[in-house]
């Protein structure tokens, strides 16, 4: 079945990725009038201005994961317990899924928006100086 691609179409989907930090299937399962991900895939290697469109809803989407990460971090209601007796515990459960949630999305956006959310590295040489290159190795004297 051929997809009839019309702007109203693209700005559905991109306003679908954009506003939440789902995946396409997860979109398309929610969406089932949208095109497959494959085609959404396809579509926006093809065609120049709906890529640039799909790339300003993922960089949208990309906020959303950061902001859900705060969220997360800041929410401690559930990060203790109380026994029968009284005594309140560290919910170390609760807390291990807390980072491997907060792990998670920093992951995703470090690979969506690497040069906002990814790891920083820098070359240098001893002492913090200039990497120095040698590009021959010299030869011990005889």
């Amino acid at each position: 079945m051929a997809i009839n691609w019309t702007p109203e179409l693209e700005d559905a989907i991109c306003r679908a990725i954009a506003l939440t930090p789902i995946g396409l299937e997860h979109i398309y399962k929610a969406n089932p009038d949208f095109p497959s991900p494959d085609a959404i895939q396809d579509r926006k290697r093809k065609d120049e201005s709906f890529g640039g469109k799909y790339a300003r809803a993922k960089a949208d989407q990309v906020m959303i994961l950061a902001e859900q990460i705060i969220d997360i971090a800041d929410d401690s209601h559930s990060d203790t317990l109380e026994d029968e007796d009284g005594n309140v515990m560290v919910n170390r459960e609760v807390i291990e899924r807390t980072k491997i949630r907060i792990d998670a999305r920093k992951w995703l956006a470090s690979k969506l928006a690497p040069k906002v959310y990814g790891d920083k590295t820098a070359i240098t040489g001893d002492g913090g100086g200039p990497v120095q290159i040698i590009t021959s190795i010299p030869r011990p004297p005889k």
